[in-house]
């Protein structure tokens, strides 16, 4: 999924600076934008005060909506660099094309993971006919300096591995938690899990206390460290936690984001990750010239053009807590 604001801001992320080494409870409320037609998400990263959880720098939380009689996700090509893009769905089904020839269809609970590397575009679409509801999340990862111009692939896991206990299924999306690591490609220490909670349970789930976590809410009445998060809103949780504690009120679903804070000092714009601002106007000019980040083969459609790049330098800034 794109950011498809027009007017994106230019955004300094990452360094220790933003940190907070201890346990928290910070509760994040999304910011409503509005994706194509006829999909609006709820944004949560980057957010005033809170821009990064770990590499985790983008997150955005939509539906459950019934599409049955719209078009639902229609996100026409446009680029990325410097990132990986999570499609993660609790409901309904995206179809993937990108300028590599990857076309899968993501379906609930199937990871999608599209590494940008030095430069990739991609569309996603609601299949036709496609399932009445749409529900999911759209996470992006930075890509640590080493590896922000690797080659650009996609990959499609339908097969997760899973930690459970009574009352709780953890799907480990990417990264490790417990014993359990996932087949997608992860250049950073990090964490992204599914979290199903029967009604009723009362567990606590292992932590890294190197890790700073955040947990987002999709769907039912859960409290997360004895703090009511609803759903499309995040828990920012700090560092040095070994453990977390949950309890659902009703069947719920969350998603468990952590990893090694991200020391590098990053700027994002648009749909791109870079260290400078000349970084992001390459990428501009790249895309703009029909360079660097090839064609989608296959959609129905122009692709996207580049919103106006601010003229201002834009030096990262952290700040200490």
């Amino acid at each position: 999924m794109s950011n498809l604001d027009r007017q994106p801001a230019l955004s300094a992320c990452g360094g220790r600076g933003f940190v907070v080494a201890e346990p928290v409870r910070e509760l994040l409320s999304p910011r409503t934008v509005k994706l194509g037609e006829s999909t609006e998400v709820r944004r949560l990263l980057p957010n005033l005060g809170r821009r990064m959880v770990g590499a985790w720098c983008f997150v955005d939380h939509y539906g459950p909506d019934d599409i049955a009689d719209e078009p639902g996700m229609q996100v026409a090509p446009h680029p990325h660099s410097g990132l990986q893009t999570v499609s993660w769905l609790h409901e309904g089904e995206v179809l993937h094309r990108d300028s590599e020839g990857s076309l899968a269809t993501i379906r609930p609970r199937e990871l999608g993971l599209m590494t940008s590397g030095r430069g990739i575009s991609h569309s996603e679409e609601s299949p036709r006919p496609h399932a009445r509801f749409l529900h999911g999340a759209q996470l992006w990862v930075a890509l640590p300096d080493a590896h922000r111009d690797v080659a650009p692939h996609f990959q499609h896991h339908a097969e997760l591995p899973q930690v459970t206990a009574p009352g709780l299924t953890a799907t480990v999306i990417l990264g490790t938690l417990d014993t359990a690591t996932s087949p997608g490609t992860a250049y950073t220490p990090i964490v992204g899990a599914d979290l199903t909670l029967a009604s009723g349970t009362e567990t606590a789930l292992p932590l890294d206390p190197d890790f700073e976590y955040a947990v987002l809410s999709m769907s039912g009445e859960a409290h997360v460290d004895g703090v009511p998060v609803l759903p499309g809103s995040m828990l920012y949780l700090g560092c040095g936690r070994t453990q977390l504690p949950l309890r659902a009120t009703s069947d719920a679903s969350l998603m468990l984001l952590g990893g090694e804070p991200f020391e590098e000092e990053i700027v994002m714009f648009w749909n791109w990750i870079g260290r400078s601002h000349d970084d992001i106007a390459q990428a501009r000019e790249d895309w703009m010239n029909g360079s660097r980040f090839g064609d989608v083969k296959g959609y129905d459609g122009p692709p996207i053009p580049s919103p106006e790049l601010p003229p201002t330098h834009l030096k990262p800034r952290g700040r200490v807590r």
